[in-house]
């Protein structure tokens, strides 16, 4: 592992995965949200 993968003694493969389920995280609440606002959305055109 070289000098410049390290980041305060932090691997980056961790770091890199931790953002990665965050941005999984984000992408999962959009995605819930916007099926319960268009799930609303029609039901009230009933």
């Amino acid at each position: 592992m070289s000098p410049a993968a390290k980041v305060d003694g932090m691997d980056l493969v961790a770091l890199e995965l931790f953002f990665v389920g965050l941005l999984g995280l984000a992408s999962l609440a959009i995605a819930f949200v916007s099926g319960v606002v268009v799930w609303n959305l029609y039901r009230g055109q009933r």
